[in-house]
C-alpha cells in the first residue's frame, strides 16, 4: 500500500513560488490498477518521482508503512525518458539487470524482447528508434520483479497497434499482487484495463474514482477529465 500524508512539492517560476504536486491524503491499495490522470502540467509525473523518492518534497510517503527508501527493490519505474544504458545492448543490459537487481527475471526479459523483435539486436541501446527504445524500457520494468510498477507516459513513441499489444501484455503480465500506476494522455484507450482513476488538475486531486462505479453511473474517464478541467466539447462550434 503506498500512503501519502501532507504532500507538497514546490518551485520557483520568475522569483515566484508555485506548486506543482499538493495532497492531504491519498492512499493505493495493493492490486489495483491506477490511471493517473490529468492534462500536461497538473502534476501526473511530479507525483510518480515523489512516490519513487526521485525529487525532494514536503511531508510523507510510505510503501507498506515504510519509507520510500527502504523499499527500492520494491519499485519499478517505466518511464518515456528511459532509464536504460545507452552504451550496452539489450543482451547486456539485461545481464546488468539480472546481477544488480535480485527478483529480476532473466527469462522474462528475453521473452518480452522476442515478442518486441529485439532479441536479435546487437546494437547499442542509443543507436535504437525511439521506439524501440520505448519497448526495451517495457521488457526491462516488466521483469524487475518489483510489486509497485509506476508507467509515466508509456506509450510515447508507439503506434496504436504497439499500444494494443503493450496493454495485452501489461494485462496478462500480472501476478495478481503488483500495484501499476499508469500516467498517460490515452484515456480511452486504457479505460478499460483500470481500477480506478485519479485524476489531477492544477497540482491537486481533482478526483478519485471507481472504473466500476463510472460504468454503473453511465458515464466515461473522458467525461469526468472534461468536468474537473472545466472544458467544453462544444467550444469550437463558433467557429465552424
Amino acid at each position: 500500500m503506498i500512503t501519502l500524508n501532507h504532500v507538497r512539492k514546490t518551485y520557483t517560476r520568475d522569483g515566484e513560488p508555485k506548486t506543482a504536486f499538493s495532497c492531504e491524503t491519498l492512499t493505493l491499495g495493493d492490486g489495483e490498477v491506477i490511471g493517473i490522470l490529468g492534462a500536461n502540467g497538473a502534476g501526473k509525473t511530479t507525483l510518480l518521482k515523489a512516490i519513487l523518492g526521485l525529487i525532494p518534497f514536503e511531508g510523507d510517503i510510505r510503501i507498506n508503512g515504510e519509507p520510500v527508501s527502504r523499499q527500492y527493490q520494491n519499485l519499478s519505474f517505466i518511464t518515456e525518458e528511459g532509464s536504460f544504458l545507452p552504451f550496452l545492448t539489450p543482451a547486456e543490459y539485461g545481464a546488468f539487470l539480472a546481477d544488480f537487481w535480485p527478483y529480476f527475471d532473466l527469462e522474462r526479459y528475453q521473452r518480452l524482447l522476442d515478442f518486441f523483435e529485439l532479441k536479435g539486436e546487437n546494437r547499442p541501446i542509443r543507436t535504437f528508434s525511439n521506439g524501440q527504445q520505448a519497448k526495451l524500457e517495457i521488457a526491462a520494468g516488466f521483469s524487475r520483479g518489483a510489486r509497485y510498477i509506476l508507467m509515466d507516459e508509456p506509450f510515447s513513441g508507439k503506434d496504436v497497434f504497439t499500444r494494443r499489444d503493450f496493454l495485452q501484455l501489461m494485462a496478462g503480465s500480472l501476478h495478481g499482487g503488483e500495484t501499476i500506476l499508469l500516467a498517460t494522455h490515452q484515456v480511452e484507450e486504457i479505460e478499460n484495463f483500470l481500477d480506478r482513476a485519479v485524476i489531477l488538475h492544477e497540482g491537486q486531486v481533482a478526483a478519485d474514482l471507481s472504473i466500476d462505479s463510472l460504468r454503473e453511473s453511465g458515464s466515461s474517464l473522458l467525461e469526468q477529465m472534461q468536468a474537473v478541467a472545466g472544458y467544453d466539447p462544444e467550444r469550437c462550434r463558433e467557429f465552424l
